[in-house]
């Protein structure tokens, strides 16, 4: 007789499981096909009360779990080939997981990247979802975080700090101006968009990249530490939506925070001068949203941000830290 298990995977997720090397979920293990590309593997973890609230809806959550890993990809410039997936679970709610499956399996549809198996547990703690995804890329062709060079443009992708606001007043820490802007910001925290379109640009012109999951300043920081080098940037050229801008105006200090908190998952990258123009026109074309904060240098000293008048904005707190 199956488990109560063994029911919740069929009922739920054998559905998502769509690449043959899943083979339905009846096995232990998947088999992805062998290519003749490289293999990108990572993982991330996403755990209530830490990385989404307890009343966020469950399939914001889904898709916040598949697509934090999706950017990973992106910045590799990998292309999907499916997922891991590991739930601990307080109890087999269905008003959780029927949402929850639903918005999963069209993620993983829209974004080609199947669920290939996992595994469920039971926890008395916080609910937390790990997903586990594979990319592919031609061989030797995966981009690294630790390869800025001197003189390469310092890009970002979309916006930075909307999900750091939409944070802020899900908790009651700032003020939207206006229905919109709040439900716009709400939506940025708890719903990534993974620049995966750009993964095949990122691949062809960056010569460094990750993407920006723990705070703008900090994951340079990483980058430019990796790399060996260091950077100046321009604060007031680093890209806020409408409804950021509402929220900060010009106070230098809450641009401050907006750079350093978390939750962006866009793409940092490092773009020799000679590629830029080709990276921007291949953003363009991809319909995302490129812009240039800045340059890296030699050196080993940390990054400058400059903000009115070329004056450096102290930073307090580059990123979110877990410990």
């Amino acid at each position: 007789m199956p488990s109560g298990e063994d029911n919740l995977i069929a009922r739920y997720f054998k559905p998502l499981a769509t690449d043959p090397g899943a083979r339905g979920l009846v096995d232990d293990a998947a088999v992805l096909a062998a290519s003749a590309a490289d293999l990108v593997l990572t993982t991330d973890a996403i755990v209530e009360g830490v990385h989404y609230l307890p009343d966020d809806p469950p399939a914001a959550i889904a898709r916040k779990a598949l697509r934090v890993n999706l950017s990973d990809l992106a910045a590799k410039g990998a292309e999907p080939a499916g997922f891991l997936l590991t739930l601990a679970l307080r109890q087999a709610d269905e008003r959780f997981l029927a949402p929850f499956a639903a918005a999963l399996g069209e993620d993983a549809a829209t974004f080609r990247c199947p669920l290939l198996g996992g595994d469920t547990v039971s926890t008395p703690g916080p609910m937390m979802i790990s997903v586990t995804a594979f990319g592919r890329v031609p061989p030797g062709r995966m981009v690294l975080r630790d390869a800025l060079r001197p003189g390469d443009a310092i890009v970002v992708t979309g916006t930075i700090g909307d999900a750091a606001l939409g944070l802020d007043l899900l908790q009651g820490r700032a003020t939207a101006a206006g229905d919109a802007g709040r439900a716009f910001l709400i939506d940025r925290y708890r719903v990534p968009q993974p620049r995966s379109a750009l993964a095949p640009a990122v691949r062809d012109h960056a010569g460094a990249a990750m993407d920006v999951s723990d705070g703008l300043a900090g994951d340079l920081a990483k980058m430019c530490a990796a790399s060996g080098v260091t950077a100046t940037l321009d604060a007031t050229a680093v890209p806020l939506s409408d409804a950021a801008r509402a929220i900060i105006g010009t106070d230098e200090s809450k641009l401050a925070r907006l750079l350093s908190g978390g939750d962006d998952y866009e793409l940092l990258c490092g773009i020799a001068q000679s590629r830029l123009d080709q990276f921007l026109a291949a953003a363009q074309r991809d319909g995302v949203r490129v812009s240039v904060i800045g340059v890296a240098e030699a050196g080993t000293t940390p990054p400058r941000w400059l903000g009115a008048n070329a004056r450096e904005i102290p930073l307090k707190t580059l990123s979110f830290s877990h410990f």
